[in-house]
């Protein structure tokens, strides 16, 4: 037997026994921001100021492709994690709140595909 309506079932809103999934998610993409952004910030320096031809011949080395890539995955899905915590909190309108929580989660998509495919692109080669 569930105390949860069936309406807040079909929506998915209400306690799924979900938090403590969410709250670790958030904690490990934190620490892997923290990890990435040190090495990006790192590596940027030593191609800064260098030619556009050698920045992209180290974009195309696989461990910066990787690195790359996870540091946009995390990047977006931490945004998305965070902004919906926001919401859930401070936005009480239950058609509002399903309107940003979609919106989030379709912008987060969005940027991070947009990055994933930028990275990949130049990576490859491909114009």
């Amino acid at each position: 037997m569930s105390l949860r309506s069936e309406l807040g079932r079909v929506k998915g809103l209400g306690s799924a026994k979900e938090g403590v999934g969410h709250w670790k998610f958030q904690r490990l993409t934190a620490i892997a921001l923290i990890v990435l952004s040190l090495w990006f910030v790192t590596a940027l320096m030593s191609v800064i100021g260098a030619p556009h031809a050698e920045v992209v011949a180290w974009v195309s080395e696989t461990h910066v492709t990787v690195l790359l890539l996870a540091l946009s995955l995390a990047l977006f899905w931490h945004l998305q994690l965070g902004l919906q915590v926001v919401i859930e909190d401070y936005v009480h309108t239950p058609w509002l709140q399903i309107a940003l929580q979609l919106a989030v989660r379709t912008f987060a998509a969005l940027g991070a595909l947009l990055a994933i495919v930028s990275i990949l692109k130049i990576s490859l080669g491909v114009n």
